[in-house]
């Protein structure tokens, strides 16, 4: 599944697939599918309680738009801080975030059922 944001005044796509967990798992070492229950928890309070994402929680968010970013071809730089380097402007985390996680959600549905025995 793809979907477009914008990010410093221009379009970016961002991808996600099955191929996401071992794309990040191999770049950060660190399991996505954990990472997102983590990340959405942390954004879900953040806005009921008008509190804020945390620095690890701002990391994991970064690097989870950059390997979406890269999967989906995009041209950008070879890590996360030197692709956060290379934007002029700021973005809302807080604006990307909820994308990043309907995204996510997207790619677990499925259109199979189970057959009957």
């Amino acid at each position: 599944m793809e979907i477009t944001v914008t990010i410093d005044g221009k379009e970016v796509r961002m991808r996600a697939s099955a191929l996401i967990p071992r794309l990040y798992r191999y770049k950060f070492g660190r399991d996505v599918v954990a990472d997102m229950n983590n990340l959405r928890k942390a954004y879900d309070k953040a806005q009921n309680e008008e509190g804020f994402l945390s620095a690890l929680d701002l990391e994991v968010f970064e690097d989870i738009a950059w390997v979406m970013i890269r999967h989906a071809g995009e041209d950008i730089p070879d890590s996360p801080e030197e692709w956060l380097d290379s934007i002029d402007g700021v973005f809302s985390v807080y604006e990307i975030l909820p994308v990043i996680l309907e995204l996510w959600g997207a790619n677990f549905k499925t259109t199979s059922s189970p057959k009957k025995k």
